[in-house]
């Protein structure tokens, strides 16, 4: 389907607002009917009210998890089984994609045409590609001597409880249920209170698609109530979790708290984009780094919020990178012309606020935007803001604003750049731009940080590349083999043979 605003509306104007929790198959009120208000950021105005995930709704969930487990009704179906339903499920996906996609944007304020030509097509590639490795994958005979036979197998962990953030809704629970529900998990998801609805949709396409009855469900609430007791419950065996890094920090301290649960963790980042004098298309690098930092209004873990030029062609690049936020201010996020949307919420708004005041009193100096603006709407919107005469040492620089807020900082040689892109107590991305290929070898190499992207920013990264931080950034990696790891549990069988 080609996006456009009449199917939009009409699309839009039959929607159902999901508000309930998914549990053991069905829908249901939290035990104590308490709700929450459901705010677009778009206009202010309340979508509906989301029922909270409390206690004993918690309890009620892990319980029929749990029985689903051991029950085997899951964990012990033929891989090429779960195989079938999760390929069903990515076909129910593009069924409702304009659907889904409305949710999200509604709920975060992200424009259409990046939840509908971005995400979910991503999420569904994700769901693909890993129900087609799941019968491919094979366990392992140790190197033993004759006497013995030494077998290395990989088992579900168990209850596996999902925390995912609000800046890509249903991406960021993809990246998370496609790996743990295809190695034979059950999953308890909580979704972001700013962003709850599409998650509780795909508690019913995982259902139709054929999956048993309390293998998979879906909790909304907050963090301190909802997202605390599941870190807690001494029932769930791996929390997955992406967000902010004091969050995070509390996600480890509750599994120590409790059955010391295995933890994954992706906690935001700081990321440095480095320009060498000696980049073959500072055109091309100057728009990649405008969208690194501008896409998606700047809610991205991994934007490229740092921009690191050689001194001797600074001015030149950041004037271009200045003429192209101008293409790239926030507008009617229904509109699949519009380049960005809402900010996510009035709280982050005056967080992004309140840091682009800090580095003016900083001594940083505003080349342009540093505005709220489209205060008409009752929304949330702010536009592109670029800062100059930046030092490492300012907390713009050093931390997550989370916003479409760049600080550029300039080096005079390799080393100072590599040492001022790794000054940072966070380690999720980086970007190199050179025409050297030994430089950007070395750079890769220097750098701390998860993924080096040499010549784009995140451009045409997919499902089979592992995604994740050093330092403070966390634990573990999303996508990729290396995914699976963290919900498996491997076992050593050792045989003597007589």
């Amino acid at each position: 389907m080609n996006l456009n605003i009449q199917n939009i509306k009409e699309v839009k104007s039959k929607l159902n607002y999901p508000s309930k929790l998914f549990i053991n198959g069905d829908y249901h009120k939290s035990i104590s009917e308490n709700s929450f208000d459901n705010i677009s950021p778009i206009d202010g105005k309340i979508i509906n009210k989301v029922y909270i995930s409390q206690q004993e709704d918690i309890d009620f969930a892990v319980s029929k998890a749990r029985e689903a487990f051991c029950r085997g009704s899951w964990s012990n179906l033929p891989p090429g089984k779960r195989k079938k339903i999760l390929l069903k499920f990515a076909e129910l996906l593009e069924r409702d994609r304009l659907e889904l996609s409305l949710l999200d944007t509604m709920d975060m304020g992200k424009t259409i045409n990046d939840t509908y030509n971005a995400d979910l097509p991503t999420s569904i590639d994700n769901i693909e590609w890993y129900a087609e490795i799941i019968d491919k994958l094979f366990d392992d005979i140790s190197p033993s001597s004759k006497e013995y036979m030494g077998l290395i197998t990989k088992e579900p962990i168990g209850v596996v409880a999902a925390i995912v953030p609000w800046n890509y809704p249903l991406w960021m629970a993809i990246w998370k249920i496609a790996p743990a529900l295809i190695t034979g998990n059950s999953v308890i998801l909580k979704p972001a209170e700013q962003s709850p609805m599409s998650a509780i949709k795909i508690g019913s396409l995982l259902s139709e698609a054929g999956i048993p009855d309390g293998v998979f469900s879906v909790l909304p609430g907050d963090g301190p109530i909802t997202g605390k007791a599941l870190c807690l419950h001494n029932d769930i065996d791996c929390v997955a979790f992406t967000g902010s890094g004091e969050v995070g920090k509390l996600v480890l301290q509750y599994s120590g708290q409790s059955n010391m649960k295995k933890v994954q963790l992706e906690c935001g980042g700081k990321s440095p984009n480095i320009i060498f004098s000696d980049c073959h298309d500072l055109d091309a690098a100057a728009e990649a780094s405008a969208y690194a930092i501008f896409g998606n209004q700047g809610e991205v873990c991994s934007a490229g919020s740092r921009l690191i030029i050689q001194k001797e062609i600074e001015d030149d690049f950041v004037n271009k990178v200045a003429e192209l936020s101008r293409n790239m201010q926030p507008a009617d996020p229904f509109d699949p012309e519009s380049f960005a949307g809402a900010i996510v919420n009035n709280e982050q708004l005056e967080k992004i606020n309140k840091y682009v005041n800090i580095g003016k009193e900083e001594g940083a100096e505003v080349k342009v935007g540093g505005n709220i603006i489209m205060k008409e709407t009752g929304g949330c919107y702010f536009e592109p803001t670029i800062f100059k005469n930046v030092k490492n040492s300012m907390k713009i620089a050093q931390e997550e604003i989370f916003g479409p807020v760049l600080t550029t900082l300039t080096f005079s040689n390799f080393d100072e750049a590599i040492s001022m892109a790794n000054d940072t107590e966070y380690g999720l991305a980086a970007g190199v731009w050179t025409s050297d290929i030994n430089k950007a070898i070395k750079a890769s190499r220097e750098i701390r940080a998860g993924t080096v992207y040499i010549n784009n920013y995140e451009e045409g990264v997919d499902s089979t590349i592992p995604l994740g931080g050093y330092k403070q950034s966390g634990i573990g990696r999303d996508n990729g083999y290396q995914a699976l790891e963290n919900y498996l549990q491997v076992k050593s069988t050792w045989i003597k043979i007589t």
